[in-house]
């Protein structure tokens, strides 16, 4: 079983017929895991991190939603993490029809991220959305004390994100979708080829609202929002 892009290809980069069970991978398609997500092909399958492009838009609706008045988001992610492309592509879409407009700000890595919040600033973001990748996620207490530090409420698809100190998460239960490969590694040991189980999309997702970090930034979290939530950090 493997967990993140980086851990995929390095598998895949030792075998060629040892099966692969993916628990976790952005972009599949995109990122040459995988032919396609109906017929995978090869030795590797398992789950897709990303459910579709709505997620992206709902996260923006969260943000909205507790914070009407928003207009400006900045979008803070790792360039040189491919998926995020087509992330801020689905991301820019969502935006139009919501009245935000986006401010993507690249941030390759921990010496990028007071830059990259002080550019937010400067250009009148009023809220963040951090697209995941293994690096930022490794910088995440760095990353929550940025945006704190500029009054800046935050939203993420990891749920470790909110536990450091963002304002909301909303994404995928990883726990739940690391016990469901148990499915794949089931039916791979009765005899089925990898490349012939179609790769899987999340189905359970799970939304964080923290607390703390509201009184913190002066928000009031509207009710709706937090009879929603799965969690709530107080």
């Amino acid at each position: 079983m493997s967990g993140a892009n980086p851990n995929t290809v390095a598998a895949m980069k030792s075998t060629t017929t040892i099966p692969i069970v993916m628990a976790n991978s952005a972009d599949p398609v995109s990122a040459g895991l995988v032919a396609s997500l109906a017929r995978p092909g090869g030795n590797v399958t398992g789950f897709a991190q990303d459910p579709g492009d709505e997620i992206f838009g709902k996260r923006l609706e969260l943000l909205k939603e507790a914070l009407p008045n928003l207009s400006r988001v900045g979008v803070l992610g790792n360039p040189d993490f491919a998926p995020n492309r087509n992330r801020l592509t689905s991301m820019k879409e969502a935006a139009r029809p919501l009245g935000l407009t986006l401010v993507p700000v690249d941030a390759r890595g921990l010496d990028a991220v007071e830059g990259a919040f002080a550019t937010m600033v400067k250009e009148r973001a009023q809220a963040v959305v951090v697209l995941g990748d293994a690096v930022l996620f490794d910088y995440r207490g760095q990353i929550v004390m940025a945006a704190l530090r500029n009054q800046l409420p935050a939203i993420s698809g990891a749920k470790q994100f909110a536990e450091a100190g963002l304002l909301l998460h909303y994404g995928v239960d990883f726990r739940d979708q690391f016990r469901r490969t148990a499915f794949f590694v089931d039916k791979i040991l009765k005899g089925t080829k990898p490349g012939d189980l179609p790769v899987e999309q999340p189905t359970k997702f799970e939304l964080v609202v923290n607390l703390k970090t509201a009184k913190a930034l002066g928000v009031v979290v509207p009710p709706s929002l937090l009879v929603r939530a799965d969690e709530v950090i107080e």
